[in-house]
């Protein structure tokens, strides 16, 4: 894992953490941190992000540009053990107590001969004395495929654990936020009928996604960026973005104690046009302080 921290006394960390009040919390499927590193960097030099959680970064630790990052006043926590999937989190307030995985997250391998260990989709931290989870729904390829059922034990292992965090501390402050692979409701797909018998608008997926939401985890964005055609991702075939053929996958679910502090919220829609964008937008809250 990489962070913002090099052993031996040497340390890799802005001069001191830089509290706001609100506190501004984005999370972006960069779809490549490495080809959208500039677009990044670019976007958090102009928004007055304190936190930005990354998803689809596609590169190892030791691939991941976290000096150009430092450069800019964060720090950085990754996993990522190759080319696919791989989470992040940027902060400039402050990055403590850093975990690969929740406790429970199942395993997988695509191969027969290759055993199943846990994917790099699950980072968390502690950031501005808010828990922020970066998390990368697996996809689920196709209802019925092997990888839907794993995408379905992930998230109920999911919701098991982020339940139990709220028995062990119902005050936690806690955000889970990310590429979930879902869209919650039908107003959230540009056409039900294409995606009819397709993933990511299942009733089992639907149904996990409400489990966590049950769970006293509430989609804080939704009120500020009501639908219907509000989306967070577009395909890059066939023109899906200039024609708003979209899906709303990307949700920031808050705990009920950080959920009373949230004043506001944005898709950023136009970080989807331009020359290579990813195939997301960013979303974002701002959080008050206590």
């Amino acid at each position: 894992m990489a962070d913002g921290t090099v052993d031996g006394g040497d340390t890799l960390r802005p001069a001191s953490p830089r509290l706001r009040s609100p506190l501004r919390l984005a999370t972006w499927n960069v779809n490549s941190i490495r080809t959208r590193l500039d677009r990044v960097l670019d976007w958090l030099g102009r928004a007055g992000v304190d936190v930005l959680a990354m998803q689809e970064t596609k590169c190892s630790d030791s691939q991941f540009p976290t000096l150009p990052f430092f450069e800019l006043g964060y720090e950085v926590a990754h996993v990522g053990f190759n080319q696919w999937n791989g989470v992040a989190i940027a902060s400039r307030v402050g990055i403590d107590d850093v975990q690969v995985g929740f406790e429970g997250q199942p395993t997988w391998s695509g191969k027969p001969e290759v055993a199943a260990t846990a994917e790099a989709r699950a980072l968390g931290a502690t950031c501005g004395g808010i828990r922020v989870w970066s998390l990368y729904v697996p996809n689920g390829r196709a209802v019925g495929d092997p990888h839907y059922a794993y995408k379905l034990n992930w998230l109920a292992a999911l919701r098991d654990t982020a339940a139990g965090w709220l028995r062990d501390d119902p005050a936690a402050p806690i955000a889970l936020v990310g590429d979930w692979n879902i869209a919650p409701t039908d107003e959230d797909v540009w056409s039900t009928e294409f995606y009819a018998g397709a993933t990511h608008v299942s009733p089992p997926e639907r149904r996990a996604f409400e489990a966590i939401v049950d769970a006293q985890f509430t989609d804080v964005v939704r009120p500020f960026a009501p639908g219907p055609a509000v989306y967070t991702y577009w395909d890059y075939t066939q023109l899906r973005f200039p024609k708003n053929r979209g899906m709303r996958i990307d949700f920031i679910l808050a705990s009920p104690a950080l959920a009373g502090r949230v004043t506001g919220a944005q898709i950023v829609r136009d970080e989807r046009k331009g020359k290579a964008p990813s195939d997301h937008a960013p979303v974002l809250i701002d959080v008050r302080s206590i």
